[in-house]
């Protein structure tokens, strides 16, 4: 989210200067307390997902927010956007998340909502970075804040979601698996599609606090596919550790992204007049994407990569539908943030309004060959800028002319450096992704 610790999707375990130990999620807990309460904030809700430093970090957070005189109440594990939707729903003033997403189990993180289920302000950020500065104290006794459990969150998030489906229809007829990533969404997915009719098998639902994202989940679909494969179920749903994101398998084990995603939920939008103006995608949208979506005479932008950027660019235009190609996809009609859940039924709406399988809806997009390096580097040094991995590119894109693009950045979540490379079938993008990834990798390295 912002500059020192705010990372596009939340604090994350070592991103910027400040680790996630116990100490600094009280004093983050603390520091967060001060900046609410004096803008008068009452309650702020915290929930979870089910890495096992998720207790740990939860009671921190919860001291700090009450020794500044904060009330806090827990819902305990559930999807990142059913705390978005919450601090709406209790009118609490702030929803805070500790989650690391797709990360493995010894990362965390922590995320902050407002009470309308956005990103805090740039202001409020700013604000909270600057009395993570200052010593930690304690208001009097009198004025400490509370605590309170909130023993419902689970069933009143299961009904919002079923509420985003079309009313009386039903999943009754589909053969369902459901992949939850040994995560957040692990006793709440399971609920919506089987109480709105579908039939369901359901793996990584056993979390055991290390297990989260563990060859499962939306970022590791081998599990799902076999699992479509080998029931022969109409389509595989993967949700990744804390639930914003999904990715789908159709009944050939075929694996559908974000970017078809986008593409059958606008399709179905626009066929049945619920579309609003455009879609967003991000610098990484296939060009499948765009070209399909030009085809139906629906308009395409790009914003930088991260959710926060997407919803920036959809509230400029007035749009609603928007997403990445790793499966956050943000519906702002039904939800405040990406839901991974309500993405899935608004793809099975579509289908359903279409009369196709998945593995027909998607048909009506070509993706053009892309390929995605991830080059781990040291941190310390900084390979986007060296004039080696300049030159490289430059070479590279010269290469492609007007057949391909290339796009480099860094991970908001991980040292990492991400090379895109994407061109028609008449270019080897994976051998030129891999030389501008070398270069990167040998100037890191010297």
């Amino acid at each position: 989210m912002s500059r020192k610790y705010f990372g596009t999707d939340g604090v994350r375990g070592l991103v910027g200067q400040y680790p996630i130990t116990p100490d600094f999620a009280l004093k983050l807990g603390y520091a967060a307390g001060q900046v609410m309460a004096a803008e008068g904030t009452r309650e702020v809700i915290i929930g979870k997902d089910t890495r096992i430093s998720g207790y740990l970090l939860e009671s921190a957070m919860e001291s700090g927010l009450i020794a500044a005189g904060v009330n806090v109440a827990l819902t305990g594990p559930l999807p990142t956007p059913a705390i978005a939707y919450l601090a709406q729903t209790f009118r609490a003033d702030a929803g805070v998340v500790i989650s690391a997403s797709h990360n493995p189990y010894h990362d965390n993180g922590i995320k902050f909502f407002s009470n309308n289920g956005t990103k805090l302000t740039d202001a409020n950020e700013l604000a909270i970075e600057a009395a993570l500065d200052q010593p930690m104290g304690c208001v009097d006794s009198a004025n400490l804040g509370k605590v309170r459990r909130i023993h419902d969150a689970a069933g009143r998030y299961i009904e919002f979601c079923k509420s985003t489906f079309d009313h009386g229809a039903s999943l009754e007829g589909l053969n369902i698996v459901l992949d939850c990533a040994h995560g957040a969404t692990y006793h709440i997915a399971p609920a919506v599609f089987r109480e709105l009719g579908a039939e369901i098998t359901v793996i990584g639902d056993k979390p055991n606090g290390t297990n989260i994202n563990d060859h499962c989940g939306a970022t590791h679909l081998d599990a799902l596919v076999d699992k479509v494969l080998t029931i022969g179920a109409d389509m595989g749903i993967a949700f990744d550790g804390d639930g914003d994101r999904v990715m789908m398998v159709d009944h050939t084990g075929a694996v559908v992204d974000g970017d078809e995603i986008l593409y059958i939920i606008a399709r179905h939008w626009q066929a049945t007049g619920q579309m609003e103006g455009g879609v967003v995608g991000t610098l990484m949208a296939n060009l499948g994407l765009e070209l399909a979506l030009k085809a139906l005479d629906i308009p395409f932008a790009r914003s930088k990569v991260g959710d926060r950027y997407v919803v920036e660019m959809l509230n400029e235009k007035g749009w609603m539908l928007g997403g990445e190609n790793s499966g956050h996809i943000l519906s702002l009609k039904h939800h405040s943030t990406g839901d991974g859940i309500i993405a899935a039924l608004q793809v099975l709406n579509a289908l359903r309004y279409l009369d196709q399988s998945l593995a027909d809806a998607r048909s009506g997009m070509t993706k053009l060959p892309q390929v995605l390096i991830n080059v781990r580097f040291s941190g310390n040094s900084a390979p986007l800028e060296h004039e080696t991995v300049l030159a490289e590119v430059a070479a590279v894109e010269a290469e492609m002319g007007d057949k391909g693009r290339v796009l480099l950045r860094k991970s908001g979540t991980e040292p990492l450096i991400r090379v895109m490379v994407e061109g028609d079938n008449s270019l080897d993008v994976r051998g030129l992704a891999q030389r501008i990834a070398d270069a990167v990798q040998a100037v890191d390295a010297g």
